[in-house]
């Protein structure tokens, strides 16, 4: 046998051995599985590379800390809400909101998210607003300021903020501030130094062992939340960097939509934050009463719902399927990223096929050109069962939100993308309230004045060139 042959042998054989690893070790979704046999099948050597940045699963060891949860309170809290609501005697401020508390008991059960209803929300759909707000709370904070975002730029909004940060840390106010090392690669390690420097906690999540060289594309900090003294909170899908003010000439205007929050879910978000703060940091947090001193500032109702690798669940998807299972008028969705799994696919086209108006809004351009494609390829399933497809034309479409009847919606930092609902860290808003899903309907119309509608008629027609590409998409799309 030569030296060639030999090597061909020894790759299919690893090759195999990797396959059965996948298929009875690690115990991958039977698409991802297959999917992950062809790559290796194909490329033999390069699969195997890709596996091991894109295909590695999070170990089965806890990364958080949940016990922080009891000593925080929640569990407390969570089984008291479960009982009431099993006993039929649960208060909601909204008695329309009562025929979601199956909604409610979903996420309590499942992800520990506290029901309140002593919020005030304010929506942003633009950039400038919402970093304006921000730094504004910032420059105002007395205690703390605690920030999670996913990427970080060091560009013109990247020092601004960093800016207010050394300076309120110069003044005392404890600044802790968590990164993704992968999303905010491109972050300076001369800024973090001189953040550190000026009395800043700054700190990576998941870094890599030689720095600059991370391969962890999966398991990521996908999480955007800025909690001001325990008492303001945002979250929604705007990263720090200049490109998410609309001044990148790729993408234009960056339409997206965020949230700012006075209320008792501020302390949800808290939660969040310690828990993340505490996996990536030497320098856990205690708890501490002055982390949690929200005050009563109106009457949304809202859950703070999180999901991640490390769960049994998909909370957030679940949440999702259980809003779009719940429609008796129309669903909207606006998302950067369409592609759903079966299970969800399947709730889309059942609502359509139901006659429920579903519509749903896609940016016109891509960031991620498999992705985008692959997106194609499932709208190209829901026009067929009846759904309205709106290509947003101003800009670059990244808001994350659903809302179902005018009652209730979700906006947050998931896709509608198994990388959101498996493969990374996320957090999203439920919002119960009619006031403020009217407000998001709203902010949807005065994008439709931004679109072009794709047909069913118009989708049939796209070349071969295309429908190859969607196809070669789809089919890896369970790895995207």
């Amino acid at each position: 046998m030569g030296v060639f042959q030999l090597v061909i042998s020894l790759i299919l054989i690893f090759n195999i051995i990797l396959s059965f690893a996948i298929i009875f070790l690690e115990r991958k979704n039977a698409t991802s599985t297959w999917a992950w046999i062809m790559v290796l099948t194909f490329i033999p050597v390069f699969g195997f590379i890709l596996y091991l940045i894109f295909g590695r699963k999070l170990s089965n060891k806890t990364i958080f800390t949940w016990d922080t949860k009891s000593k925080l309170g929640v569990k407390t809290a969570v089984q008291h809400q479960l009982r009431e609501i099993e006993s039929k005697t649960f208060q909601v401020n909204d008695e329309r909101m009562h025929s979601y508390e199956d909604l409610f008991y979903l996420h309590l059960r499942n992800n520990d998210a506290i029901f309140s209803q002593d919020n005030d929300v304010k929506v942003f759909t633009d950039g400038n607003r919402k970093f304006n707000s921000l730094i504004e709370d910032m420059e105002n904070a007395k205690d703390h300021i605690h920030l999670v975002y996913y990427i970080v730029r060091s560009d013109h909004l990247g020092n601004r903020l960093a800016e207010v940060l050394m300076r309120k840390a110069q003044e005392g106010v404890k600044v802790r501030f968590l990164y993704d090392d992968m999303g905010s690669r491109k972050l300076s390690r001369k800024l973090i130094r001189k953040m550190r420097m000026a009395g800043a906690e700054v700190e990576g999540f998941f870094p890599p062992l030689i720095p600059k060289v991370n391969l962890k594309i999966n398991h990521r900090n996908h999480r955007k939340l800025a909690i001001i003294d325990g008492e303001i909170g945002y979250i929604g899908g705007f990263n720090i960097g200049d490109e998410y003010l609309g001044v990148n000439e790729r993408f234009g205007y960056w339409r997206d939509t965020h949230l700012r929050v006075v209320g008792s879910a501020v302390s949800n978000m808290q939660t969040r934050f310690i828990l993340d703060w505490n996996q990536a940091s030497r320098n856990d947090i205690d708890y501490h009463e002055r982390y949690y001193t929200t005050r009563p500032a109106g009457r949304i109702g809202m859950q703070i719902v999180s999901s991640g690798p490390d769960s049994d669940w998909e909370q957030i998807k679940h949440g999702y399927m259980k809003m779009i299972m719940s429609a008796k008028e129309y669903v909207f969705i606006q998302t950067p990223y369409f592609i759903p799994d079966d299970s969800l696919l399947d709730a889309l086209k059942i609502a359509c096929l139901s006659g429920v108006d579903v519509r749903i809004m896609i940016p016109n351009k891509p960031d991620h050109p498999f992705v985008y494609w692959a997106t194609y390829s499932y709208i190209g399933e829901l026009l067929r069962a009846g759904a309205t497809v709106y290509i947003y034309q101003k800009g670059f479409l990244h808001a994350k939100m659903i809302i179902v009847d005018g009652k209730i919606a979700s906006v947050g930092t998931a896709n509608i993308d198994v990388r959101s609902f498996r493969l990374n860290f996320e957090v999203n808003a439920f919002l119960y309230n009619e006031t403020l899903a009217e407000i998001l309907v709203d902010e949807f119309q005065k994008d439709m004045e931004h679109v072009t509608q794709l047909t069913y008629a118009l989708y049939q027609k796209r070349p071969l060139w295309i429908r190859f590409k969607e196809s070669v998409s789809r089919l890896i799309s369970p790895i995207l």
